[in-house]
């Protein structure tokens, strides 16, 4: 569907620009990434190496959004940029610790832009382009195998029948 072929790499863009940003700069947000891993129960060697962090994430960001934009694999790359928005988020738009009404307001804003974002990633995770989803393809070939072993089951009980007959013929 044309939608799709303009909306995922419209939704990509976003994520691939900052991705190359924290790939070009990753000091800018190596202390929030810092802070953030301080909160959290990371392996002591990401908490050490917080640029590390931001520079994975960042090719995260890149790759994700590069396999969204050409429309490969989009359900694992939106899950996951899905996955990589959180700490992004939360890193570089944490309006709750902004003391600054203005500076508040503006993290404040692009925190729900992020949302929204997420909100858009989540909906493409669970996209099948008109196909059939694994849930339904599993429900289906379940349904078509008990379908083909009833008639199986009934040409079986046909056939015995009619050998049954031929064989009282023959006795006969």
């Amino acid at each position: 569907m044309i939608v799709r072929r303009i909306a995922r790499p419209m939704l990509a863009s976003v994520f691939i620009a900052a991705g190359i940003e924290a790939l070009r700069h990753p000091a800018a947000r190596t202390k929030r990434a810092a802070q953030l891993l301080d909160t959290v129960s990371a392996p002591s060697t990401v908490q050490e190496d917080p640029d590390t962090f931001v520079r994975v994430n960042g090719a995260t960001l890149v790759g994700g959004g590069a396999l969204l934009a050409t429309g490969r694999m989009p359900r694992l790359a939106s899950t996951l940029l899905a996955a990589s928005v959180v700490p992004t988020t939360a890193i570089e738009h944490a309006f709750w610790d902004e003391t600054d009404p203005e500076k508040r307001a503006q993290s404040r804003s692009l925190f729900f832009k992020n949302v929204g974002l997420l909100g858009g990633l989540l909906l493409a995770s669970v996209d099948t382009a008109g196909k059939p989803g694994l849930a339904w393809r599993a429900q289906h070939v379940t349904k078509t195998t008990r379908r083909e072993a009833r008639h199986a089951k009934r040409a079986a009980a046909r056939e015995a029948r009619l050998l049954a007959h031929r064989a009282q013929d023959v006795v006969s």
